[in-house]
């Protein structure tokens, strides 16, 4: 079951991929490293070294839905991009983040933290990199209805794409 949902996921994320490439016009930002004018864009899918089944993906899709909406850089497959984001998700952590007065947990945090490049793929250099980057997001366990960790793992993931696009994007 785990490797057929897989599978379907995968397959449903480079078709979605490849729509947004016929959907989406062409536009450009210039680095301000080399002056070039990168018009398109690849997202790999980021390496997982936790154990958070299925985190990848999610962050890919978030990934691409930023950066369609951003509407800046057409996405493309890594064979047609002039630059790719690649990655990998390091570490996964929940903790406590608040108490109440009668000291029950009122709210937990995740954080995740990935490992992220924009390669150049003309010039064969990265055009940035950050080592450790964290995303994340706070979730109630008291309120009605009361917030799950998935809640706080897709503020997490929210908080990471807006930021990897934001660096991506608005920097140059």
């Amino acid at each position: 079951m785990g490797k057929s949902l897989f599978k379907i996921g995968k397959l449903f994320f480079l078709i979605l991929i490849s729509s947004w490439g016929t959907t989406c016009g062409p536009y450009s930002f210039k680095s301000t490293s080399g002056g070039t004018t990168f018009k398109t864009i690849a997202v790999s899918l980021f390496d997982n070294q936790t154990q958070e089944y299925g985190i990848r993906e999610i962050l890919a899709d978030s990934i691409a839905n930023r950066l369609v909406r951003d509407n800046s850089l057409k996405i493309v497959p890594e064979n047609q991009a002039d630059v790719i984001l690649r990655g990998s998700i390091n570490k996964y952590e929940r903790a406590v983040y608040t108490y109440d007065q009668a000291e029950n947990v009122k709210e937990y945090i995740v954080r995740i933290f990935v490992k992220v490049a924009l390669e150049n793929t003309k010039a064969k250099k990265s055009e940035w990199e950050e080592p450790n980057l964290q995303g994340w997001g706070i979730y109630n366990v008291i309120i009605a209805p009361p917030e799950t960790e998935d809640d706080g793992k897709a503020k997490a993931i929210a908080k990471l794409s807006e930021d990897i696009v934001n660096r991506t994007i608005k920097s140059w």
